[in-house]
């Protein structure tokens, strides 16, 4: 009766360890890979799977969701002949778990031998101010370059980020020197763009001032020459006006009486002006033929009549 159920011990033993063999669970976002007496068999989705114990093996374990795997970090030479220490990130994803699985031997360690050699290539072909400028640029490459030798392995490479870009320690100091250098260029050439800016502003205001006062002097002669030919028209009007009374007058009757006795007086007059601005004294030479000099004196301006 011992030896009994020493056996029946044994067989519920070997029964629970052929269940456990038997019925394997992959949770969600995995895939195993089962060897059938060791060749490839099948692939085990997510759930329930049964496998043959001991003529099926679980080879391999993959995990199907986004992996970051970090690069270690690498000195690289630039075109330009200067060292940068480059450390980078990249995402990849297990996309086929037999090429996984047989592939390569490690393809972790084939993904970021193959990150480091191509960020060298890459950053050896730009230089150095190229790099902090075109990370973009080199993240591409490097994800396009692992991508097309990663198929074989079974694997997506999603992308590759730069974390950190270290130059040597005199880069920088030489760097924030240009900088500052470059800086003052454009102040200088600002504060000259201003200057030159204000000259050209004086020198048009000056102009359009000058412009302005001719025209004001202009205007202003324009308007003294109309002045003046309107005074000098309106005398002209007042003689004629005045020459045309006076001929009235002298038509008039009487008037050429008048006139005889204001040239009579005038002419008298003129002779005793010229007594008292002279110390010779004129005198007519006929002092007593007085109608005989008013005669003349009509005569003279019957002529000109």
């Amino acid at each position: 009766m011992e030896s009994l159920g020493i056996a029946t011990m044994v067989l519920f033993v070997v029964a629970l360890v052929f269940v456990f063999k038997t019925i394997n669970v992959v949770p969600q976002q995995h895939a195993w890979v089962v060897e059938r007496l060791g060749k490839y068999h099948a692939t085990l989705a997510p759930g329930l799977n049964i496998v043959i114990p001991f003529i099926d093996r679980i080879a391999y374990k993959h995990i199907l969701k986004e992996i970051p795997l970090d690069v270690p970090p690498q000195v690289c030479i630039t075109r330009d002949n200067t060292q940068l220490k480059v450390d980078g990130i990249l995402y990849f994803q297990v996309t086929d778990p037999m090429r996984a699985s047989y592939g390569a031997s490690n393809y972790l360690a084939a993904i970021t031998q193959l990150a480091q050699t191509t960020l060298r290539s890459v950053i050896g072909k730009m230089e150095l101010d190229k790099t902090f400028e075109e990370r973009d640029h080199i993240n591409t490459t490097i994800v396009n370059a692992i991508d097309e030798s990663a198929a074989n392995w079974g694997v997506k490479v999603l992308r590759y980020e730069i974390k950190d870009l270290t130059p040597p320690e005199a880069i920088p100091h030489s760097m924030q020197a240009q900088i500052t250098a470059e800086r003052e260029k454009r102040a200088l050439i600002a504060a000259s763009e201003g200057r030159k800016q204000e000259q050209i502003n004086i020198a048009t205001g000056e102009r359009e001032a000058a412009i302005a006062r001719s025209e004001g002097e202009k205007q202003a002669s324009i308007n003294r020459a109309e002045g003046q030919a309107k005074a000098i028209l309106a005398l002209a009007e007042a003689n004629a006006s005045a020459l045309r009374q006076i001929g009235s007058a002298i038509s008039a009757p009487g008037g050429q009486e008048a006139v005889n006795l204001k040239v009579a007086e005038q002419y008298v007059g003129a002779f005793g002006a010229l007594a008292k601005t002279n110390n010779s004294i004129i005198v007519p030479a006929n002092l007593g033929d007085m109608s005989g000099l008013i005669a003349t004196a009509m005569q003279i301006v019957k002529t000109q009549k």
